[in-house]
């Protein structure tokens, strides 16, 4: 009871001070820690204990006041302007360091922990918010795309084969081929309205279906994200082994980008082998930009452990970026930096893929005849193969030894 009493008083005394400090400073002169400390010991009950040397800790003579410690009055002072802006002893230039992401030392084996404040995040969120330019330029695009395939569908129309169907086939593709273009297919369309719904979908579909609706569907779009990536590069790896040799650019393909590939007129034919110069740059597009998405979903799949843009940013500069940009790309990136780079370029080249497949597509259903079937049963009629891919099928012909019939 004697100790919980002297607790209390203690207690009291200091917040009597703390209140009565300013005034009595000025009625009565300074209070000393010195004559606190023996008034804290009094309403205790003990002994009160003098003065001691700063220095040696012996107690004082009576009337001897306490040497002046300089070291203590600065530190005091400094404790007084510690919280401020501005001034004397203000740490603006830590600060400003920690929050540019100035890496420290740290003792545990995660050494993204060593940046304590990195301030890019805001950039990032910028570019991601609603009306940012992801969303902004992004959309825009998408609907400008809609729109020209909807328009070139009033004014062209539906792509028809100009000699009629002749009702005889021709394998336009084995079936391991069209597994491995559904593979890469089917997948990215997952990854596409998962994608967009992650950068759209918190803005515009949430208010429409709630919170715990909006909650579920998201959660298992973020898990198909995640694992329909690795169908995703199967695919791209089996589509680029079995046609790359069938798109190596040719003579031929500058004749059918001539002609407009006969999508722009009738009775225009222009020759082309088993791919034309259209599908050969749907091709390069899907496994260029689809190896870069790859790289960039690796990258965020595995934080901190594949770092890319670095290394690129400092080649770029290397090769005159500076010129182009005016300033050189940013280099000695963290990997919350990398992280945030990876993003934001995995979300332009899913666009660019998405704007170039709603294009494929179209042509590919309702936007030419007889198209889908190469992909659908494999087989395409005979006089759709040989307006369309008419060295192609003399390639066939010569391969077995059989002439198919002309329409």
């Amino acid at each position: 009871m004697q100790t919980i009493r002297a607790f209390s008083l203690a207690a009291l005394a200091f917040v009597m001070l703390a209140l009565a400090g300013p005034v009595a400073a000025q009625e009565q002169g300074e209070i000393s820690v010195d004559e606190v400390m023996q008034e804290i010991q009094r309403s205790a009950g003990g002994s009160v204990r003098p003065p001691a040397d700063a220095v040696t800790n012996a107690p004082l003579e009576p009337g001897v006041q306490r040497p002046r410690d300089p070291i203590a009055e600065q530190n005091a002072a400094k404790a007084e302007t510690i919280l401020r802006n501005q001034g004397p002893n203000s740490a603006s230039t830590i600060w400003g360091e920690l929050r540019a992401g100035e890496t420290g030392t740290i003792s545990i084996p995660d050494q993204n922990a060593a940046v304590l404040v990195q301030d890019g995040g805001m950039d990032w969120l910028a570019w991601r918010a609603k009306g940012g330019p992801l969303q902004k330029y992004g959309g825009w695009a998408m609907l400008a795309i809609l729109v020209l395939l909807a328009l070139f569908f009033v004014i062209r129309g539906r792509i028809k084969i100009e000699h009629g169907l002749a009702n005889i086939t021709i394998e336009r593709f084995k079936p391991v081929e069209r597994f491995g273009h559904w593979l890469l297919a089917g997948s990215f369309i997952v990854l596409a309205l998962s994608g967009l719904n992650l950068l759209y979908g918190k803005d515009y579909i949430l208010p429409l279906v709630g919170k715990e609706a909006f909650a579920t569907f998201t959660m298992a779009g973020k898990w198909a994200h995640n694992n329909m990536a690795w169908a995703f590069m199967l695919g791209l790896a089996m589509v680029f082994l079995m046609w790359v040799l069938h798109n190596i650019p040719s003579r031929l393909d500058l004749v059918w980008l001539a002609k407009g590939g006969g999508l722009f007129s009738k009775d225009v034919h222009p020759p082309a082998r088993k791919f034309n110069a259209g599908q050969k740059m749907i091709f390069w597009g899907t496994i260029l930009m689809g190896a870069s998405i790859s790289a960039s979903g690796l990258q965020l799949l595995f934080p901190g452990e594949i770092l890319l843009f670095d290394k690129t940013f400092a080649t770029l500069n290397a090769m005159g970026a500076a010129a182009i940009w005016g300033a050189p790309l940013p280099t000695g990136l963290n990997a919350m930096q990398e992280l945030q780079y990876a993003q934001i370029w995995h979300t332009i080249v899913a666009f660019a893929m998405v704007f170039m497949i709603l294009a494929h597509i179209y042509i590919g259903s309702i936007g030419m005849q007889g198209a889908f079937a190469a992909m659908g049963s494999g087989q395409v009629d005979v006089n759709w193969a040989r307006e369309h891919h008419g060295l192609w099928v003399e390639e066939e012909d010569a391969k077995t030894g059989y002439a198919t019939p002309a329409e």
